[in-house]
């Protein structure tokens, strides 16, 4: 299938998209006009672009329909703050109250049950339930265009964080499980980024992996190992010594399996769980006594 943008209509276009970069985290902005009217609303075009400076940067796009723009991208061209507070699954559904097209001058807050608290830098109030909130400066804002569905990218210098003490994990860093974040996709769907949803990859940049190409050519042919599995293997920094592999083979679980009449699917099985264990040095191994035909 080849969709090209400039033929295919907006609404179809933007869905695509949406469903191609996916999951997006989510700004949930807090803001204010000169007034003092406060705004909430949630940006799924967002993200983090920079630590020195800390910059953070969200799209207040045009709406497809009408052409429309929300009240956020009024209130921080006109006051140049805001707060970006963090979705955690708690309040989702609340958040999503949010996103919808309240007339001018109506106070989400009060909408979605949420509590606004005075930020300490900025005017416009943080969202308590939020676990994290970001309090931002806005330096510029970028126009993408002018019709239904540009953006305008909306640069924010982040001036003062704030964490809720009960995420934070023994390394003095955030707990994904605890923090419990959402994230956008396209349509009505939203991913959950906890649990079972979030693992670890190690891979260090240094020293260079053996790489793909480095990989014996019975790994490759494999019809247990997966393509995650190969690129795991792949990231071994170097093949095991003739000494290592004589060892490894005497161990008796290892032992074991040769001795079994269907040894090389054996082998095979047994890497593969090695590498769900992240033992890819046993697993690499494990696959030298292999031979896959």
């Amino acid at each position: 299938m080849i969709i090209d943008p400039k033929t295919i209509n907006t609404k179809d276009l933007h869905q695509f998209l949406l469903a191609i970069v996916a999951p997006r985290p989510i700004a949930f902005v807090s803001s204010m006009d000169a007034k003092g009217n406060v705004n909430l609303a949630p940006f799924s075009f967002f993200n983090c672009f920079s630590s020195n400076p800390p910059i953070v940067v969200f799209s207040a796009n045009r709406r497809v329909a009408d052409n429309t723009t929300k009240d956020t991208l009024a209130n921080v061209i006109e006051t140049g703050e805001c707060v970006i507070n963090a979705v955690s699954y708690p309040i989702v559904r609340q958040m999503a109250l949010c996103s919808i097209d309240y007339p001018n001058g109506v106070n989400e807050f009060e909408k979605s049950g949420l509590t606004p608290i005075a930020s300490t830098i900025v005017k416009p109030p943080r969202v308590k339930e939020c676990l994290a909130q970001l309090e931002c400066k806005v330096t510029q804002i970028i126009p993408l265009g002018e019709d239904g569905g540009a953006g305008n990218l909306v640069i924010c210098e982040v001036v003062q964080i704030h964490v809720d003490e009960s995420i934070i994990d023994e390394r003095n860093r955030i707990d994904p499980d605890k923090i419990d974040l959402m994230g956008r996709m396209g349509r009505l769907y939203y991913a959950r980024a906890s649990g079972d949803a979030v693992y670890t990859i190690h891979q260090p940049v240094q020293p260079i992996p053996i790489g793909f190409d480095g990989l014996p050519e019975h790994f490759i042919k494999s019809k247990i190992l997966t393509a995650n599995d190969l690129g795991a293997l792949a990231s071994v920094e170097k093949m095991p010594e003739a000494e290592e592999l004589i060892a490894f083979a005497k161990e008796e679980n290892i032992k074991a399996i040769l001795d079994a009449e269907d040894y090389n699917e054996k082998l095979q099985h047994h890497a593969h769980q090695l590498l769900i264990e992240d033992n890819k040095l046993e697993a690499f191994m494990t696959m030298m006594l292999a031979t896959v035909q």
